[in-house]
């Protein structure tokens, strides 16, 4: 499995009222943990929207196990952890200062012509995209056995 990572430092504008990271702010983390995996395996999300293709978001979930704070640094990291041609799903997890767990998340997404928001294929519309997915793919068996 292909593994991305990205680190930010927390913004104080990313903090709420209590001095911790507003939650929403988590997904627009594994927005950008999921961009910096589709270019670390050579693609970009803009090429799609240039050729009128989204990827909307059509279920997401996220486990909250520790508050993040100002100046903590994060590393999001981020996987395919299912892709069928037509609905990709990520996996996220996000630590804090290195190694304390804080998010776990998946997000699913389907690709859409932007005009009708009818689905469509990645393996039609981009074959090379489409293979690289299922290289980088989660295989069960091979998680299964560690």
């Amino acid at each position: 499995m292909f593994m991305s990572e990205t680190n930010i430092e927390v913004r104080y504008a990313e903090t709420d009222q209590m001095g911790i990271v507003y939650h929403a702010n988590y997904l627009i983390w594994m927005e950008i943990g999921r961009t910096k995996l589709m270019e670390d395996l050579g693609f970009h999300y803009t090429k799609m929207e240039e050729d009128g293709i989204l990827a909307p978001v059509i279920d997401i979930q996220v486990s909250y196990h520790h508050p993040v704070k100002y100046g903590d640094d994060i590393t999001i990291k981020t996987w395919i952890e299912d892709y069928n041609g037509l609905r990709t799903t990520y996996g996220y997890k996000i630590f804090s200062n290195h190694d304390n767990l804080v998010v776990t998340g998946f997000s699913k997404h389907v690709c859409v012509k932007k005009d009708t928001f009818k689905p469509l294929s990645l393996r039609k519309l981009y074959p090379d995209w489409h293979q690289a997915y299922l290289k980088a793919k989660k295989d069960p068996h091979i998680e299964g056995l560690k």
